[in-house]
């Protein structure tokens, strides 16, 4: 007999879709992630969220803000009380018990119960603007700036702000990342490499780059040299390019290092949020 999922409480719970279609007036709200064929209460789909997204050792008032900024973005999917979404980086990265257990070995117990606790702390908040759930986008650490959303995703929903507590300090704020001049010519199908302009946004983060009369968006260019980020510069030192990049992710919404600095300045979660995803309302659903 199915087990039916109003009383399915337990650890990480999942269920078949059959469960879900026994009873049709329930009102919880249940997480299918499409590419691995799993069903979970959304509580414990965000447990999984920010255990993947954000390091456990991070603050917890980081912790919160990551658990309200991954169920809203979860949220904007919902469709007659189900979320239809992938465990990929194109939506949000969701891992299993197992997955984590793997991940935190002896820390598991410590970093599972912190993460529980951030997301029991902030249970059912999600953000919205004029009673719309926003789709929370957030990515690893900002150049100082966070990027506008039209900038990345061609939408208008996040403007630019600033990321004050990051900056050289943080490690890895600047990577550099080596390459030979053919591998540049192949990666970019060019017959010779010249950068021959750059324009940036407000942000500093490129927004073209012309390169032997080939112009290519700072977005592109980031893809196709699997770039940290779009705030980037070329130089040559020998035979060899180095590009040197600043900050880790497509940089709009939330800049989770951000959040652990601002956290370690006393901010609270709500701080944090209102901060990063601006003229917004926090609501319980």
């Amino acid at each position: 007999m199915p087990i039916s999922i109003s009383s399915f409480k337990f650890k990480k719970a999942t269920f078949f879709k059959s469960d879900l279609l026994e009873k049709e007036d329930n009102n919880q709200i249940i997480v299918h992630i499409k590419d691995k064929d799993l069903y979970l209460d959304l509580e414990d789909y965000v447990i999984g969220v920010v255990g993947a997204e954000m390091p456990a050792s991070f603050d917890s008032e980081a912790l919160k803000a990551q658990a309200v900024a991954s169920r809203s973005y979860a949220m904007s999917f919902l469709n007659n009380n189900i979320i239809e979404i992938r465990s990929t980086i194109s939506d949000q990265v969701y891992h299993t018990n197992n997955e984590l257990a793997n991940k935190w070995k002896n820390d598991y117990d410590k970093y599972y119960n912190k993460i529980k606790d951030a997301v029991d702390n902030t249970k059912g908040e999600i953000v919205s603007r004029k009673g719309k759930v926003l789709r929370t986008y957030y990515f690893s650490m900002s150049n100082g700036k966070t990027e506008n959303s039209k900038n990345v995703f061609n939408v208008s929903t996040f403007l630019s702000v600033d990321s004050p507590y990051e900056n050289k300090n943080l490690k890895n704020f600047e990577v550099v990342k080596e390459f030979s001049e053919e591998e540049l010519l192949k990666i970019l199908g060019l017959s010779s490499f010249e950068v021959q302009n750059v324009t940036r946004n407000d942000t500093n983060h490129v927004d073209n780059i012309v390169i032997t009369n080939k112009r290519y968006k700072g977005t592109e260019f980031r893809k196709l040299l699997g770039l940290r980020s779009t705030d980037f510069d070329i130089k040559k030192e020998g035979d060899k390019y180095l590009i040197t990049t600043r900050g880790y992710g497509h940089g709009v919404g939330m800049s989770q290092y951000g959040a652990n600095e601002m956290a370690k300045k006393g901010f609270n979660y709500k701080d944090i949020i209102n901060h990063y995803y601006q003229n917004v309302d926090m609501i319980k659903i």
